[in-house]
């Protein structure tokens, strides 16, 4: 795994289609040996070891796992998920006192608006702003149009 992640660093910032070129030239050769090695041991060792077990998850999960050799916007790690989970796991504490659970989910889905601001490098509150400023009088059979890809909000 440490090659392809020497790899993911290098085409850091690329644009995705630059990043899956890299992917398939250097990644992919990786990705089959590395199935080889899996096969190849699995044979060789108890079929009821953890490492086993290991292996089988590992190969079923191996669409998943090879998913960027197919997306240039996939990642091979989920660090950025983990940082913005992180923010909840740190203020647990707090959500303690949201009132109920409407208050609860609301606050949910605050965070969620404001953690995918700042993943696509827009100004949270330029971001809250143009949504609410919109959503009052767009129609519900169109809310997809309000997604964060589709609205054009002010960067950090």
């Amino acid at each position: 795994m440490g090659p392809l992640f020497a790899i993911e660093a290098e085409i850091h910032g690329q644009s995705p289609e630059a990043r899956l070129a890299a992917r398939q030239a250097r990644s992919a050769p990786l990705m089959t040996d590395l199935r080889t090695w899996l096969e190849a041991k699995l044979r060789r060792i108890s079929g009821k070891s953890d490492l086993a077990k290991a292996i089988r998850y590992a190969m079923a999960q191996w669409s998943a796992l090879t998913t960027v050799l197919r997306d240039g916007r996939a990642c091979l790690h989920n660090n950025a998920g983990e940082r913005q989970m992180r923010r909840l796991a740190l203020g647990r504490k707090n959500y303690l006192f949201a009132g109920s659970m409407e208050g609860g989910r609301r606050a949910a889905i605050i965070y969620t608006l404001v953690g995918t601001a700042e993943l696509n490098a827009w100004d949270p509150q330029a971001h809250l702003r143009i949504l609410l400023d919109r959503i009052a009088d767009h129609p519900i059979n169109r809310i997809g149009e309000l997604a964060p890809w589709n609205l054009r909000t002010h960067t950090i």
